[in-house]
C-alpha cells in the first residue's frame, strides 16, 4: 500500500511511494506527529539520480521488519533535496561540522523542534568497515532519546548555537568588492593547486570546474595573464578526452571518482552540462579551439535529445545505475562501459581494434568486472572511419536498457541552460538552440512564476510543486532571462528579469550589510536561514544574484542594482585568496566589475545585414561580462540603446563603461578590436 509520498511530484519521493517504511513529507505536520507520540523524527535526504540512495533504499527501506521497528519509534520524513535545498543547505552544514564529510543519502536525526541531535550518511544493513549497521544506529539513537534525553537537547542546543554562530560571519558587515591584488592572489592560489598533468585542482574525487574555468577565461581577457588561459585550456581539453566526457552520446557526468577523469560517477545532471556547455563556448570563443566546439555543440544537442521535456523544459538529471543485461540487474555504469567482445561482435575484429585503439577498451578495463569507461585521449587519424565506429557504438549502445530520468524541473537549473543554448545558438548559427531556449524560459513563466512575480521552484508534466524558490532560483532565471535578451533583443526578457531581481533585492538581501540570503524572508522558518556564498555543483544564489545585477545594471544603468552587485561582492574579497576553488562565480563577477562591464549598444535596422555584423561581432567579445544591446534607431524602451542616432545613415555600434561611450563605429573589425574577439 503507497505512503504518504504516492502524491508527490518529485521523482526521488515517487521511489519511496511504496517503501513499508511510513515515510512522511517535510512539513508541519510530521514535526506535530513527532510532538504528540513523543518520539524522535528520522530525516533522509536524497535525490533521484543517487547511486547510494538506491542503495541504501533497497538494503534498508524496503526490509519490512527494520521498517516495523523504524515506524514505531520514530517518524520518517523524506525530503528531496532538489525540491528543498534550503532543507538540506542546513543539515548538511551540521552533518559535516559534526563529522567532517557529507554526502548523500543523508540521515539526520531530529528533534520535534527540528534540532539535529544526530548525523550521518549511508548506513549498511550490517556492520561493515567500522560503520554499525542502520538497525544499531536506530536502537543506539532510540535508547539515547528514551534514556538520556536531557543529553539529547544539550547537543542538540550546542548544534543550533554554533549553526547560528557560523551564519553571523557571512552578515556581520559589509567588505569592498576585490581589487586586482585579489583576483591575482585568486590567480596563484589557483595555481599551487592546479594539477599540472592530469589538468583540474585537487586530486580524486575530480568535479567538471565549470566556475573557475569562466573566471580564468575572463581574467585571461582582461588581463592577458597566459597562466590563466594554460589552466582553462588544459582543464578542457582532460576533461574532454577523459572518460567524464560521455564520447558517444555527448554530455559530461557528475565527476571522476580518480584524479585523472578517467572514471566518471555516471549520473549525468542538467547543471553541469548547463555550465560546461557555456564554459566550453567561451573557450571556443577565447581561442578558436574546434574541439572545444565540437564539445560544446555535443553538449548541447545532449541536452535536446536526453534531457528536453515534453513541455520543452528540461529534466534534471539521467541516472547513474541502469540494468546491466547480463545479470538482471541495476549496476552503475551498466549503460557505457564496454568490453573487448562487445566490440568484435558489433565491429568485426578490425574495426574493433581500431576502436578500442580509439577509445581505450582492453581486457583488463578501467571499471568494474573487466570492462571499460571510454575515453578519447588522442584526435583520430581517420576522422570519417571514427565517426562511422562511433555512429555504429551509439546505435548499439542505445539499445540498451537506459538510465532513468529525474523528469523534475527546476527553475534555477532550467535558467542556467536557457542561458547556454542561448548563446551557444547565437555564437555557432544554431537558431534551433535558441528556440530551444525560447521555449524552456516559456514554461518558467507559464508554469513556475506565478502572479504575484515570485517563482515556484520545481514543477513536473507542466505541473508546478509547492515548494517556493530560492536564491538561485531567481538568479539564475535572471541570468537565463538576459542572456536570452542579448541574443533575440526582445525586450521582455529584461524587464521580466528585473522583476525576478527586484524580488531579490526585496526578500532575500540584508539591507545593512548587502549579504544574500538563500531563502526569502516570508520563507519557511528553519532553525537557522540558510546562506552560502559559496560554490557547490553550480554558483551560489549569492554570487549568482550579484552577476545578474551587475548585468541588469549594465543594461538599465541603474545605481541601485550596481550597489547591490558591488555590496554582494564583498564576500568574494574576502575568500579570493584562501578558497578561489569554491567561490569561481564571484571571482568570474568579479572580473566583469572591473573591466565595467562593457555596455555594448548596436543600433541599426532589423535585418539589415550591417547590424547583423555588428552584433555579431559584439557578442564575439571576449571582455569580461560584456553587454550587448541590439535595437532599432530612436529605440527607448531599454536605456543603453536610448539616444544612439545612426552614423552617415548607416548602423553603428557605442562601446561604453557606465553608460559613458568611446565614439561610435560603423566597423565589425574595428568593434572587434574593442572587445578583444579572437575569433572570425
Amino acid at each position: 500500500m503507497p505512503n504518504r509520498l504516492a502524491d508527490a511530484t518529485s521523482p526521488y519521493l515517487l521511489q519511496h511511494a511504496d517503501n513499508p517504511v511510513d515515510w512522511w513529507p517535510w512539513g508541519p505536520e510530521a514535526f506535530d506527529e513527532a510532538r504528540r507520540r513523543g518520539v524522535p523524527v528520522l530525516l533522509s535526504v536524497g535525490y533521484a539520480a543517487c547511486h547510494w540512495c538506491h542503495v541504501m533504499a533497497h538494503e534498508s527501506f524496503e526490509d519490512a521488519g527494520l521498517a516495523e521497528y523504524l515506524n514505531g519509534r520514530f517518524v520518517p520524513v523524506k525530503v528531496d533535496r532538489e525540491e528543498r535545498p534550503d532543507v538540506d543547505a542546513v543539515y548538511m552544514e551540521a552533518v559535516q561540522a559534526a563529522t567532517g564529510q557529507g554526502g548523500w543519502p543523508m540521515t539526520v536525526f531530529l528533534t520535534p523542534d527540528k534540532e539535529p541531535f544526530y548525523f550521518g550518511t549511508y548506513f549498511p544493513p550490517q556492520p561493515r568497515h567500522g560503520m554499525p549497521s542502520f538497525r544499531q544506529v536506530l536502537e543506539g539513537v532510540e535508547a539515547a532519546w528514551r534514556d538520556r534525553r536531557e543529553e539529547v537537547g544539550q547537543v542538540a542546543g550546542r548544534i543550533r548555537a554554533d549553526l547560528a554562530e557560523r551564519a553571523a560571519v557571512y552578515s556581520a558587515g559589509a567588505h569592498n568588492p576585490p581589487g586586482e591584488a585579489d583576483l591575482h592572489q585568486a590567480l596563484v592560489t589557483l595555481s599551487r593547486d592546479f594539477d599540472q598533468s592530469r589538468g583540474g585542482f585537487g586530486g580524486a574525487p575530480k568535479f567538471p570546474p565549470a566556475m573557475v574555468l569562466e573566471f580564468l577565461l575572463r581574467h585571461h581577457a582582461r588581463t592577458g595573464s597566459e597562466a590563466a588561459l594554460e589552466m582553462a585550456v588544459r582543464t578542457g581539453e582532460a576533461m574532454a578526452r577523459g572518460g567524464i566526457h560521455d564520447q558517444l552520446g555527448g554530455g559530461f557526468a557528475r565527476y571522476a571518482v580518480d584524479a585523472g577523469w578517467v572514471v566518471p560517477h555516471f549520473e549525468k545532471m542538467l547543471y553541469d552540462n548547463a555550465l560546461l556547455l557555456r564554459a566550453y563556448l567561451h573557450l571556443w570563443r577565447a581561442t578558436g579551439s574546434e574541439p572545444a566546439r565540437r564539445v560544446a555543440l555535443s553538449t548541447a544537442d545532449f541536452l535536446l535529445r536526453e534531457l528536453r521535456t515534453p513541455e520543452g523544459a528540461f529534466a534534471s538529471a539521467l541516472d547513474a545505475d541502469s540494468l546491466d543485461e547480463e545479470t538482471g540487474k541495476s549496476a552503475e555504469g551498466a549503460y557505457y562501459v564496454w568490453e573487448p567482445g562487445q566490440l568484435v561482435d558489433l565491429l568485426g575484429p578490425a574495426d574493433a581494434a581500431t576502436a578500442a585503439r580509439l577509445f581505450t577498451v582492453t581486457a583488463e578495463g578501467t571499471f568494474e568486472h573487466g570492462t571499460s569507461v571510454l575515453q578519447l585521449p588522442a584526435d583520430p587519424e581517420d576522422v570519417a572511419e571514427y565517426e562511422t565506429i562511433r555512429a555504429r557504438m551509439a546505435g548499439a549502445r542505445a539499445a540498451r536498457p537506459a538510465p532513468a530520468r529525474d523528469d523534475k524541473v527546476v527553475a534555477a537549473w532550467n535558467g542556467l541552460a536557457v542561458a547556454a543554448l542561448a548563446e551557444t545558438g547565437a555564437l555557432l548559427d544554431r537558431p534551433d538552440l535558441v528556440e530551444a531556449a525560447e521555449r524552456a524560459a516559456d514554461l518558467l513563466l507559464a508554469v513556475h512564476l506565478t502572479a504575484d512575480g515570485r517563482l515556484l521552484r520545481t514543477s513536473r508534466d507542466g505541473r508546478a510543486g509547492a515548494n517556493a524558490g530560492v536564491l538561485e532560483d531567481y538568479a539564475d532565471t535572471a541570468e537565463g532571462f538576459l542572456a536570452l535578451y542579448a541574443v533575440t533583443g526582445e525586450a521582455s526578457w529584461l524587464q521580466l528579469a528585473g522583476g525576478l531581481l527586484d524580488t531579490v533585492l526585496k526578500h532575500f538581501t540584508d539591507e545593512a550589510s548587502g549579504a544574500l540570503y538563500d531563502t526569502a524572508d516570508d520563507a519557511e522558518e528553519l532553525i537557522r536561514r540558510p546562506q552560502d556564498p559559496t560554490d557547490n555543483a553550480t554558483p551560489s544564489g549569492w554570487t549568482a544574484a550579484a552577476g545578474a545585477l551587475l548585468t541588469y545594471a549594465a543594461y538599465t544603468g541603474s545605481d541601485r542594482h550596481r550597489t547591490a552587485a558591488e555590496r554582494a561582492l564583498g564576500v568574494v574579497g574576502a575568500l579570493a585568496g584562501r578558497a578561489p576553488r569554491f567561490i569561481g562565480w564571484g571571482l568570474a563577477v568579479a572580473e566583469a566589475l572591473l573591466d565595467g562591464p562593457r555596455e555594448v549598444a548596436v543600433v541599426g535596422p532589423d535585418g539589415d545585414p550591417a547590424t547583423a555584423a555588428l552584433r555579431r561581432a559584439a557578442l564575439l567579445g571576449t571582455v569580461p561580462g560584456a553587454v550587448v544591446a541590439v535595437g532599432a534607431p530612436g529605440e527607448t524602451e531599454v536605456p543603453l540603446l536610448a539616444d544612439r542616432p545612426l552614423v552617415g545613415g548607416a548602423p553603428a555600434a557605442y562601446v561604453c563603461r557606465h553608460f559613458a561611450c568611446d565614439a561610435p563605429t560603423t566597423d565589425p573589425a574595428a568593434l572587434a578590436g574593442k572587445l578583444g574577439v579572437a575569433v572570425e
